[in-house]
């Protein structure tokens, strides 16, 4: 084997082994075993921490990310306002704050471990300066973040003047994904043509597919069904996304027995967003209140890919966040009830290996030949991981170290309860 120039140590995965060493050469992994029989410039003992591919979300809404309080709040917290109060927005944008906001969040995402994204962009906006705006990040970041655009027409594709037009404009530009927003149509015989049109569109152009579909409360709201047939119809398995499907949450049993093997057998995969989902989910109930995530579990047993996405930080719709996929994982097990051993792996793997799916992200992975991008984890297995939010310990790209963190380690008092502070770094004196 070649020298390597880089060799990870003693690193445990996600899929449960552990003891493994990892060979990097020309920001490519060149061979994972354990005690590997090798010596490189720079080794790195892992001491059984949890070696990661890279995070990936898969639904983000990066044009209006780090936007919270412009122009004002979203008060009644209901996804409709924060279309609405995004319709105030758009008037007062430059590309310049747009920019600026979004190259944070990267900074912020890099930190996290998360070094992939798919965000959707604006296109209702007849300037296209989101667009514009988000190439021009795409383009800065490319060396440590890949960056999926997706053409979404907020408004509505045939809603809204032009927005057929400005959709294509988009993808002329260089935008990698069509989107939609069915739901959000005049009538649902209007949502299910812009179905149609919309993969139309991606065939033609060989284009992905990623659609808001049926982010709503609304049981009969089914254009998840017609995604399904288009996807067949036009020969997109596998090319095909359908992000929120809320609805399904509210939809009676009989029926999503029936939906669930149509959606697998067209290749459709699917994203939830669980901290925002359960956030704009249920606002006009009273009690029982319904928190709207999808069905997960179910749609995983019919052999769907289920990932999940963050879907947006401080911005209109979600004060919060912070680009931590680990939190959107804990969210999501807690919401699924996804409790059990297997189910939390699940829900790791949804920030992860599915995610990495849903994107056709190529070299992804821990395996020979797969790109040297990682993120040490201070946990033991993917469970820990999760349960602890874990500090990133260092994340790398291509081979390239990116970011790292030190260790915490927990400080006990004499009487062996933990300490009044909790962690300290180790070698400190305190």
């Amino acid at each position: 084997m070649t020298q390597p120039d880089l060799i990870l140590r003693n690193a445990s995965f996600p899929d449960g082994r552990t003891a493994q060493d990892v060979a990097v050469l020309d920001g490519k992994i060149i061979a994972v075993q354990p005690s590997l029989p090798a010596s490189a410039p720079e080794e790195i003992d892992c001491q059984g921490y949890l070696l990661s591919p890279p995070f990936v979300d898969p639904h983000f809404h990066m044009d209006a990310t780090l936007s919270y309080g412009l122009p004002r709040v979203n008060e009644s917290g209901t996804l409709l306002e924060g279309i609405a109060l995004w319709g105030e927005l758009k008037p007062l944008l430059t590309a310049d704050a747009l920019i600026e906001r979004a190259l944070t969040y990267c900074d912020w995402a890099v930190a996290k471990g998360l070094l992939a994204i798919r965000s959707h962009v604006d296109t209702s906006d007849a300037s296209l300066l989101a667009v514009d705006a988000l190439l021009e990040v795409k383009k800065q970041v490319a060396p440590y973040i890949d960056l999926q655009l997706v053409a979404f027409p907020q408004d509505g594709v045939l809603r809204s003047k032009g927005g057929v037009e400005n959709l294509k404009r988009a993808l002329d530009k260089g935008v990698d994904v069509v989107g939609g927003i069915p739901h959000f149509e005049r009538t649902m015989a209007e949502g299910a043509a812009s179905v149609k049109l919309l993969c139309e569109i991606a065939a033609e152009r060989g284009k992905l597919v990623d659609m808001h579909c049926d982010e709503s409360d609304d049981p009969l709201s089914r254009h998840i069904e017609t995604l399904a047939f288009e996807a067949q119809r036009l020969g997109l398995q596998g090319r095909v996304n359908g992000s929120h499907c809320t609805s399904m949450h509210s939809m009676d049993n009989y029926y999503v027995s029936k939906l669930l093997p149509l959606i697998a057998e067209s290749g459709v995969s699917v994203i939830a967003n669980p901290l925002i989902n359960i956030t704009l989910q249920g606002r006009h109930d009273t009690y029982p209140k319904r928190r709207g995530m999808t069905r997960v579990p179910e749609l995983m047993a019919a052999g769907v890919n289920v990932a999940f996405g963050h879907d947006c930080v401080m911005d209109p719709w979600y004060g919060m966040g912070s680009g931590d996929m680990l939190e959107v994982a804990h969210m999501g097990l807690h919401v699924a009830q996804m409790t059990s051993q297997k189910g939390i792996r699940q829900c790791f793997d949804a920030v992860t290996v599915n995610a990495a799916k849903v994107m056709h992200l190529e070299g992804y992975g821990i395996a020979q030949g797969c790109d040297a991008s990682f993120v040490l984890l201070q946990a033991r297995d993917a469970v820990e991981a999760i349960r602890l939010r874990a500090n990133r310990l260092k994340v790398w790209k291509n081979g390239k170290l990116l970011a790292e963190t030190p260790e915490v380690v927990a400080r006990l008092r004499v009487d062996g309860r933990p300490g009044e502070t909790g962690f300290c770094l180790p070698g400190s004196s305190k």
